[in-house]
Order: C-alpha cells, then sequence, then structure tokens
C-alpha cells in the first residue's frame, strides 16, 4: 500500500520537491491531436484504397452491408462490460484504430508482402497462398494487438482485467472486421457487375453469407485471445515483469494461429472450410464466451465480497454490497431512480455502481499485494465519488436489495386465539431500517479491514 499522503502537505509541514512541468510533448491536448491527426489521415487513406479498389458503387454496396454486424458486436462486447463499464472513449479510439490505422497498415504491409514474394519465387498462386495463411494472419494480429497494447499502457485505470481485454480487442476487431467487409463486398459487387449475376446466386450474396452471417464474429475472436493475455497480465503484480511479457506474446502468437488456421481451411479441400468452422470455431467461440461469463459472474463476486468493509466504516449503505453484487439489482435501481427523480438521477446511480466496482476491484488487488504505488489516493478519490452521489444511489440501491433479496422462511408462530394481538416479526437481515438523518461524513482510514 502506499504510504504517501494523498493531499499536500499541512501548514507547517516541511515542502517537497517543486512539482516538475511536463514538456509540450507530454501534455494531453497534445497526444489527443497527434492521435486524432494519426486516425483521421490512416481513415483517408484507407477511403481512397478501397474505393479505387472498389469504385464508387461497389464502395456505398459494400459499406451498406458490412454495417450490419457492427452494432450487434459492439451491443455484445458492451454487455460484457456492465459490471465495470469502461468509458466511450476508449471504444470509439479501438474501433477506429481497427478500422483505420490497422487496416491500413494490413492492405499496405500484406500487398508489399505478397507481391514481394511473387516475384521472388516466380509462383503468383503460391505467393497468394502464402500470403493468406503466413503474412496476413501476422500482420493483422499485430496491427490489431497495438489498438490493446496503447491502451493497456496509456489507460492503465481503465485496464484491471480480463473483461476488459476481451472488450477492448473485440472492439478493435470489429473495427477491422467493417473495413476489411466493405473491401471483400465492395470486389464481389463489382465481379458481378461484370458477370451480370444478381440474387442468391451472386458473388456479392456469398460473400455476405459467409463474411457477415456464418462468421461476424471471426477476427474478434482472434483477436480475444490477445485481449485475454493482456487482461491476465493485467492482474499480475508489477513486479512480474517476465509474465506481463509473456502472457499477452502467448495470446497474440495464438491468435496468428487460429488466423492462419482459419485462412489456410479452403486448402483443405472441398469442405475444409466448413470443416474448420465446425470443429474449431465454433467450439473456441462458445469456449471462449464460457470464459467471459464465468469472469463477469466472478466480478461480481468480489464486489460482494470486498465492499462490506467500507460499509462498517460509513461510505456506503447497508444494502449496497448486495445490491452492486447483482446486474438485476443495479438496473432495478436505475430504473428506480428515473422514475422518481428523472434521467439525470438514474446517471448519478449508475456512476455509483461504476465508482463502488472500481473500488471493490482497487481493494482487491491490494488485499492481493497488485496495488500500484497511488492505491491511497485513488481509493480516497472512489470514496468521494460515492460520497456525493450517495442520497440518490442509498435509496435506489436499498429498494433493488428488498426486491432482488431471498425472501427469509416465517419461523413457526404460535396458536393465537381469535381477536388476539401478535407483534409483527423483525426486519430481516439485510433489510434497511427506518429513514434517519443523514450519517456524518465518516473518518478517512485506508487501512481499516
Amino acid at each position: 500500500m502506499a504510504i504517501h499522503p494523498p493531499y499536500p502537505n499541512r501548514p507547517g509541514a516541511p515542502a517537497g520537491p517543486a512539482p516538475r512541468h511536463p514538456h509540450w510533448w507530454q501534455r494531453g491536448w497534445v497526444r489527443y491531436g497527434a492521435l486524432i491527426t494519426l486516425l483521421a489521415l490512416s481513415g483517408l487513406v484507407i477511403l481512397a484504397l478501397v474505393r479505387e479498389q472498389t469504385g464508387t458503387e461497389g464502395f456505398l454496396v459494400g459499406l451498406g452491408l458490412a454495417v450490419f454486424p457492427v452494432p450487434l458486436l459492439i451491443a455484445a462486447f458492451r454487455w460484457l462490460d456492465r459490471v465495470e463499464p469502461g468509458p466511450w472513449r476508449n471504444l470509439f479510439f479501438s474501433f477506429a484504430w481497427g478500422a483505420c490505422a490497422a487496416a491500413l497498415i494490413a492492405i499496405v504491409a500484406n500487398s508489399f508482402a505478397t507481391r514481394w514474394i511473387a516475384m521472388t519465387t516466380a509462383d503468383p498462386s503460391g505467393a497468394d497462398t502464402l500470403g493468406a495463411t503466413v503474412i496476413a494472419p501476422v500482420v493483422e494480429e499485430s496491427a490489431k494487438a497495438a489498438a490493446v497494447l496503447l491502451v493497456f499502457l496509456f489507460r492503465r485505470r481503465d485496464f484491471t482485467g480480463i473483461v476488459d481485454g476481451v472488450v477492448i480487442a473485440g472492439v478493435t476487431a470489429t473495427g477491422f472486421a467493417f473495413t476489411e467487409n466493405i473491401l471483400y463486398l465492395g470486389t464481389a459487387f463489382g465481379t458481378d457487375q461484370l458477370s451480370g449475376e444478381s440474387g442468391l446466386a451472386s458473388v456479392t450474396a456469398a460473400t455476405f453469407f459467409v463474411r457477415v452471417v456464418m462468421s461476424p464474429f471471426a477476427h474478434p475472436l482472434f483477436t480475444v485471445l490477445t485481449g485475454i493475455g493482456f487482461g491476465v497480465a493485467a492482474l499480475s503484480a508489477e513486479r512480474q515483469h517476465v509474465r506481463r511479457v509473456l502472457l499477452p506474446l502467448t495470446g497474440l502468437l495464438l491468435a496468428m494461429g487460429m488466423h492462419a488456421l482459419w485462412n489456410g481451411s479452403s486448402g483443405f479441400g472441398r469442405f475444409g472450410f466448413f470443416g474448420v468452422y465446425a470443429a474449431f470455431m465454433v467450439p473456441a467461440f462458445g469456449l471462449l464466451t464460457w470464459l467471459v461469463v464465468w469472469t463477469r459472474q466472478r466480478e461480481l463476486r468480489t464486489v460482494r465480497a470486498e465492499l462490506p468493509v467500507y460499509t462498517a466504516a460509513g461510505w456506503l449503505g447497508p444494502a449496497d454490497p448486495w445490491a452492486l453484487g447483482s446486474m438485476r439489482a443495479r438496473r432495478l435501481a436505475r430504473d428506480y431512480a428515473r422514475h422518481h427523480f428523472g434521467k439525470g438521477a438514474a446517471r448519478s446511480v449508475a456512476e455509483y455502481e461504476a465508482y463502488a466496482t472500481s473500488l471493490a476491484f482497487l481493494r482487491h488487488r491490494g488485499r492481493r499485494g497488485r496495488a500500484g504505488a497511488d492505491f491511497v489516493v485513488r481509493e480516497r478519490e472512489l470514496l468521494e465519488q460515492l460520497w456525493r452521489r450517495r442520497e440518490i444511489a442509498r435509496p435506489a440501491l436499498a429498494y433493488a436489495a428488498r426486491a432482488t433479496a431471498p425472501l427469509p422462511v416465517p419461523p413457526p408462530w404460535p396458536p393465537q386465539r381469535y381477536g388476539q394481538h401478535v407483534a409483527p416479526p423483525a426486519r430481516p437481515y439485510g433489510w434497511p431500517a427506518q429513514a434517519s438523518a443523514p450519517a456524518p461524513y465518516p473518518a478517512y482510514n485506508p487501512y481499516r479491514s
């Protein structure tokens, strides 16, 4: 745990060293500006390249068809991230990186490598096969992994576990697949225009069925393996440098291997694609889905186990740990606040839930010796954010806890005569008491357990 005070020294205490002013290239607006410029330029270049290859009409058709799976995939990854939802800016960056920067790197590098192999070996068909099964998986997965690495390094507070790695990697791959689908569908439409084919027998319909209907999760599935590697590394202690390097590399190699197997399935015979799809892709997708859902349930159990200490200290309400450990109770609390106090109150409850979840994960890492040097400062920040929202959030969470808690078994009552008054039973454990005056600001003690 950190031993440095979270706030400046009191008057009369010895002053610390003077703060160092960051250089101009270390300022936040400079970094954001450079990143936005890079992504914008990449988007313009990739737009020009795809439009040149497919034509304007093919580009518009490919764009209209490629957008179909994007909302579903984004919603699925956002659903997985509901326990501790990360900021939208990370998702916007991930999608933009995959759709613009990673796609541009892949198109340029794959074309250059395939052309070089064809010129060197004088075997164009062999160069295409080698490019699809070896070059493309290495280049594309490395380009997509760069987004996960950047979030891991520069948004460390938002990257705390496996689910975060899965979400960032999956959204990045969704953006990459979106641009790639525009290229493939637009090219297929151009082929149909030349041959005169249309309807279900067209190349466009076959490409749409294979890439959008059957395998919209292919690219996300590959890159999620890299995200899991980064997520497990995020759970490791900072002093475990070898583990934090090897785990992401292992995930990246697995992503490249599965990508190569998928691209090479067409060379396994007439039904090679369907064999690989049934034998590898579907089981892998099911296994990863189970892993992510199991991880999310474990996160809810962590929330319920770590927060009672803050309830005992007076920072949280009595019903908060139970309600925050249930996704149904969280939704009921937001609905209660929205119904009684409006959308602003529902947003405050959602923020309260997010801050309380971050606090539980922070304490969990601290107890396991994995917290950073800013543990005390971060804990104080989260507690103060919760304290500002307590007047709206606590009643909503108390209602949600009452609505979702298991009903107590009534005790056997003694027989009573007609008209005899019997005192009502006491409130069951966990139900809030009668409303009272708000509690005073609790004394802060980060080491209390």
